[in-house]
């Protein structure tokens, strides 16, 4: 009879055993992270990276503000300059032009001057416009 109650005792401590170390094994164990945690952690991560993500796009976009600036400056610069240039090359042509037209006209007076003191030009008298049929 010591065997059965020997043989019933092991097979009651091998049954309880178990479930009672698997039950524990949670409780105990803290390094393990329940649902709730992990949704938390998850959350937090993301509010950080939220975070992150736009001071970096906050500080490109003032780069890339200021970029453009120094860049438009650059241009209205350049573009004055040619400008001045160009009006300066127009003026001298225009003096060009106009310093000839001027000796054209005086070499043209010079001659028809000429011919009238030999009286053998006249001056063409003022002519009126040709009547149009309408």
């Amino acid at each position: 009879m010591k065997t059965k109650w020997a043989a019933i005792l092991v097979a009651g401590a091998l049954s309880w055993v178990p479930l009672v170390c698997a039950q524990d094994s949670t409780g105990a164990d803290k390094s393990k992270s329940t649902a709730g945690s992990d949704v938390k952690k998850a959350a937090k991560t993301t509010e950080k990276d939220t975070e992150k993500g736009a001071k970096t796009a906050t500080k490109d976009t003032e780069k890339g503000a200021k970029v453009a600036a120094k860049d438009t400056e650059k241009g209205a610069k350049v573009a004055a300059k040619d400008t001045e240039k160009g009006t300066k090359v127009a003026a001298k042509d225009t003096e060009k032009a106009a310093e000839k037209t001027g000796s054209e006209m005086k070499k043209g007076m010079k001659d028809l001057e000429k011919k009238m003191k030999k009286g053998g030009a006249t001056v063409p008298a003022e002519q009126k416009p040709a009547d149009t049929q309408k």
